[in-house]
């Protein structure tokens, strides 16, 4: 005769319940998603974007503030291509999350606030490329157009139209 051994459904269950309460727990406890975040003043820092300089010049405070006697007295973000939203841009590289915030940089009026519904005034210094502000991110409602430089490199500054100053969320080729 031989001897079998029963388990009570009570107790599969039991063993049951308990690998399953170990695999929730180590899903818990598994390690989160890496994040990091920088502040730039160009996107052309921004390591996925390929560009040279930045063109367009944004300034925190308006044109007779932003430039005093041919020297920047605003601080000021510099873009070239397009951008989408002027909050930043972010990337996933395996399953760390990389977000750039632009600011505005040089150390003049408004140095480290963040760049997007803060401009007041923009310069193209672009030789070739004429750009468009816009009120949205996603180059949406209000725009303004700013040419590129003249034919001797003079990169004029230029006030934002109440409907823009402070409000700029987004900027392109126009």
């Amino acid at each position: 005769m031989s001897s079998v051994k029963r388990v009570s459904v009570r107790a599969r269950l039991g063993v049951a319940l308990t690998a399953v309460a170990a695999s929730v727990g180590t899903l818990v406890t598994a390690t989160p998603a890496q994040a990091a975040t920088y502040n730039v003043m160009d996107n052309c820092d921004v390591p996925w974007i390929e560009c040279s300089y930045g063109d367009l010049w944004l300034f925190y405070n308006s044109k007779d503030i932003a430039v005093q006697n041919g020297t920047y007295k605003s601080a000021f973000s510099m873009f070239y291509g397009n951008v989408y939203d002027h909050w930043g841009t972010s990337q996933y590289q395996g399953s760390s999350l990389t977000t750039y915030r632009y600011v505005f940089g040089n150390g003049g009026n408004g140095d480290d606030q963040y760049m997007k519904n803060n401009a007041a005034s923009v310069q193209n210094c672009a030789r070739d490329d004429n750009y468009r502000v816009y009120f949205n991110s996603g180059y949406g409602g209000t725009a303004q157009y700013f040419a590129k430089n003249g034919p001797y490199g003079d990169c004029n500054i230029t006030n934002l139209i109440s409907a823009l100053k402070n409000n700029n969320a987004s900027s392109h080729f126009a």
